[in-house]
């Protein structure tokens, strides 16, 4: 019988190309943190050269998410179609083109338009590299490796805004944009020297040359080549993968999956947009306003270190459950407020660290919970609807503001989120995924 090179990785050590691998789409969650959050670092020159007031500038800052769900939902099915890699180096295409047309806008609405385009990248990359460093993992290592993946966001926050800070020091806005289309463009090389197509869509599609890309795969991460490919035991289906997401034997993990990212990333998203001008109207200037968003970044990366250091001991959806539950209690306590700038700073620190965790948490019971075929289109409609939500976010906790709630009312009510995605990932317990992937 052929063996399958599926069982092969998921049993065998991880190899340094494998991790090398991990590496690459850490590097690219970076990017995708650092693009996200590139219309932020910019915001204040845009604002002053177009005199953009607070709605004006509110449009523009939002159109990146806009973009980012709706490349979720439609990139992570093309994923599943078409490849990870090819997937990958798409949107990478994508991003560079929108932060250069980003650079050269001449107004409001032809920069609103290019982050859409690179939201658009950003949502189809996030989709494909959690399918494609899952499938690049072993067993033992797969949840670990996912989670690695997740932390490159606020890695990519905390670098990108040191640059940043120092570019406009020196150029206006516009350089912002430059820096993240050199990036982009640079990744396009390293993807095609460091990342080939994953064996388990290889697998899964059958292309004719399946056999000898497996083999070339292979020989990179150190293992010998098989003579034949097993049987295809999971035959294709008719269905579209969004509609064979809510199959019956998928349809609870999508449901649950999606409503636990779409009220955790509420929560999350609160945090991440508000915690500049919540600080700032407690008195401190801008820049130590600034600061403690970079705390909260800080806290984030190792929340994601940590969680992913004890997926090896404990269950990920136990992680992830107590994870939201410290968000809820930390977003509380942030909203108390703090006497200081260090005592705000270690606050903020640990919201990010429990908020964070979460989110990587559930990137990585996504990448676990779905099968080769549907994986990609199941990251891309979970985190495009949880994204398109999240959205929202930053738009009721103003709405709250202006009604006349207090801080301690509306951090309350914002961490509720992660208590509702708690008991949604409650009601996930004893469910298994109907084919390993």
């Amino acid at each position: 019988m052929a063996t399958d090179p599926r069982a092969l990785i998921d049993q065998a050590p991880m190899s340094r190309f494998q991790w090398g691998v991990v590496a690459t789409m850490v590097g690219l969650n970076a990017l995708d943190g650092f693009d996200v959050l590139s219309i932020s670092f910019a915001a204040n020159g845009i604002r002053e050269e177009w005199q953009l007031g607070p709605s004006g500038l509110g449009l523009v800052l939002s159109m990146e998410l806009i973009g980012m769900a709706v490349g979720s939902l439609f990139l992570g099915g093309i994923a599943d179609r078409i490849g990870r890699r090819a997937t990958i180096l798409s949107c990478l295409v994508l991003m560079t083109i929108g932060m250069l047309g980003a650079a050269s806008a001449a107004n409001v609405e032809i920069l609103s338009g290019w982050r859409v385009l690179t939201g658009l990248g950003i949502g189809g990359m996030l989709a494909a590299t959690n399918a494609a460093v899952a499938e690049a993992a072993n067993a033992q290592r797969r949840s670990l490796a996912v989670v690695l993946m997740a932390a490159g966001y606020p890695v990519g926050t905390i670098v990108g805004g040191s640059i940043s800070g120092l570019l406009l020091v020196h150029f206006d806005w516009r350089a912002v944009f430059v820096f993240g289309a050199i990036c982009s463009l640079l990744f396009i090389p390293l993807v095609l020297w460091r990342a080939p197509e994953s064996i388990a869509f290889l697998m899964h599609k059958r292309p004719p040359n399946a056999l000898e890309r497996i083999n070339a795969t292979l020989a990179r991460m150190g293992h010998p080549p098989v003579d034949a490919l097993p049987p295809v035991t999971d035959t294709p289906k008719r269905k579209v993968p969004l509609v064979a997401l809510f199959s019956p034997q998928l349809s609870r993990a999508t449901i649950l999956l999606t409503l636990a990212y779409l009220m955790h990333i509420m929560t999350f998203y609160f945090i991440v947009k508000w915690i500049p001008p919540i600080v700032k109207d407690m008195g401190f200037p801008p820049p130590e306003a600034a600061g403690v968003l970079v705390w909260a970044s800080v806290g984030g990366a190792s929340g994601s270190l940590v969680l992913g250091l004890l997926t090896g001991n404990i269950r990920l959806l136990a992680l992830t459950i107590v994870a939201m539950l410290l968000s809820t209690g930390l977003v509380i306590l942030f909203g108390q407020g703090q006497s200081d700038l260090a005592g705000l700073s270690m606050v903020a620190a640990a919201a990010g660290f429990a908020t964070n965790a979460g989110v990587v948490g559930l990137y990585a019971l996504i990448a676990q919970s779905f099968p080769t075929s549907v994986r990609a289109s199941a990251t891309g409609f979970v985190i495009g609807v949880g994204r398109g939500g999240s959205a929202l976010a930053p738009a009721l906790a103003g709405f709250l503001f202006a009604a006349g709630y207090q801080l301690q009312t509306v951090a309350i009510m914002m961490g509720l989120g992660s208590i509702v995605a708690a008991g949604a990932l409650l009601a996930m317990r004893g469910w298994k995924p109907p084919e390993a992937g």
